[in-house]
């Protein structure tokens, strides 16, 4: 391991740069090589992992990474310091540097180094807009250690009822536990910020919160603090039965946003949630065709018959492609029976007894997305059932999309949008990650684009 950067040397680097320190910019450099090393300690970082580093500026939290772990990805907003950091670790093929706005910086191609963590010494300027791009579900990192002005990390970690809590807790908490660690001082940067920083650690929340939609949540969230003064009964959409919502959560009906807790957010959020499979991650009673190794129907029985004794049944997969030829994925619900929390199809589902191919593509598409097509989706391929299908036989189906979507909650944990590139190097780094069904069905949707190739 390197030793610890002096203040001395980050002035050095700076003045070779030509740098000076930007206000504009929110540049305050950690010149404190105990604080520095304290920090990194927290992301308890093992050999295997990868780090994402936010501003790494000149250095001083990057030199105690470089040698411990797998891959360090350092993005840099000042291009002068990006090209110091790039010829600094030339020819060390661990560290890879990127001059890009950490506000903007396309998270999707980071799946494909997990395990990942995230470290941050973030500028005052922009954190806030960092955190929501790069720490916002659907997101690649298991840990985050992150430095910021103080009186963000007490909003981001502060208690229903303080003058701290608002949108940015909530929107932050329904992801992550946020533990507030130790307050910086001024004295420990260059130049001296007028204001203490503060260090928080951040872990994914897995403590077992009902499924609800996200989107929607965020929505009412924000409804419920635009005038955080007003009750919540008068921020709430019209038709909201909140006298009936306030009683089942045994609130008062005068309560106001800053009074809920997140648990009271997200019920209230599943009782404005619509949608009617809101609850249903999959029906054990529902009926399926049993088919024979040549797709012939035999009789029917029940998903759960169906699972439990490995029969061959019917199913479909629909890769939706946008406008730029990105793919949707999603990441299946935790309540899956099947494959829980791995990324799969845009859309994948059985086809109900007496259902064919193409209209359970053209339902799966509607119920699990919202997205509902002009004209049927284009057949590609045809998989015999097998273990990797789940002894499904698979016919697969593309489509054009590029509108909203909808799912419901139960059934998905997440979508988005990927580059085929990026798919290719997510499924080649780390398989484990998807459906079986899904990496099968790639690889001939691969097959197939090679094919149309001229």
């Amino acid at each position: 391991m390197k030793p610890a950067m002096t203040g001395r040397e980050i002035k050095e680097i700076l003045d070779h740069a030509g740098v000076l320190p930007s206000k504009q910019l929110g540049q305050n450099f950690l010149t404190d090589p105990n604080m520095a090393r304290w920090i990194v300690s927290q992301l308890d970082v093992h050999e295997d992992d990868a780090v994402v580093e936010v501003g790494p500026g000149c250095g001083s939290l990057t030199t105690h990474l470089v040698g411990r772990v797998r891959k360090l990805i350092l993005i840099e907003f000042d291009a002068r310091l990006a090209a110091a950091l790039a010829e600094r670790f030339r020819g060390d093929p661990t560290v890879e540097v990127h001059h890009a706005d950490g506000a903007k910086f396309d998270r999707r191609v980071l799946f494909q180094h997990r395990p990942l963590k995230f470290l941050g010494n973030l500028p005052y300027s922009s954190g806030g807009a960092i955190l929501k791009n790069l720490l916002t579900r659907p997101q690649p990192f298991e840990r985050a250690v992150v430095m910021l002005q103080k009186e963000v990390i007490d909003r981001l970690a502060a208690k229903p009822g303080t003058k701290d809590y608002g949108i940015l807790t909530l929107r932050t908490q329904v992801d992550w536990i946020v533990e507030p660690q130790r307050t910086v001082p001024p004295e420990a940067f260059h130049p001296r910020p007028t204001i203490d920083s503060s260090v928080a650690v951040l872990t994914p929340r897995v403590d077992g919160m009902p499924v609800f939609d996200r989107r929607l949540f965020d929505e009412l969230v924000r409804r419920g603090f635009a005038q955080r003064r007003k009750q919540l009964k008068k921020q709430l959409p019209d038709g909201t039965d909140w006298p009936a919502i306030a009683a089942e959560l045994g609130v008062p009906e005068t309560a106001r946003a800053e009074e809920l807790t997140l648990g009271q957010w997200i019920e209230i959020t599943r009782s404005c949630d619509p949608h009617p499979l809101k609850d249903l991650p999959q029906k054990s009673a529902e009926i399926f065709d049993v088919v024979d190794e040549n797709d012939v129907v035999t009789g029917q029985r029940t998903r759960g018959e169906v699972h439990a004794q490995g029969l061959l049944h019917r199913a479909v997969h629909v890769f939706a492609i946008n406008k730029r030829g990105d793919v949707l994925l999603q990441q299946r619900s935790h309540l899956k029976d099947l494959h829980p929390s791995v990324w799969d199809s845009s859309v994948s589902g059985h086809l109900d007894a007496g259902e064919d191919y193409e209209s359970a593509a053209i339902r799966e598409l509607d119920e699990e997305m919202g997205i509902r097509v002009d004209a049927a989706p284009e057949e590609i391929a045809r998989i015999a059932g097998c273990e990797e299908t789940g002894w499904e036989h698979v016919r697969l189906y593309r489509t054009e999309y590029s509108g909203a979507l909808r799912f419901p909650a139960a059934e998905v944990e997440a979508a988005m949008w990927f580059p085929v590139a990026e798919i290719d190097a997510w499924t080649s780094s780390r398989p484990g990650d998807f459906a079986p069904g899904f990496l099968k069905c790639w690889s001939l949707y691969q097959e197939h684009i090679r094919s149309e190739a001229p």
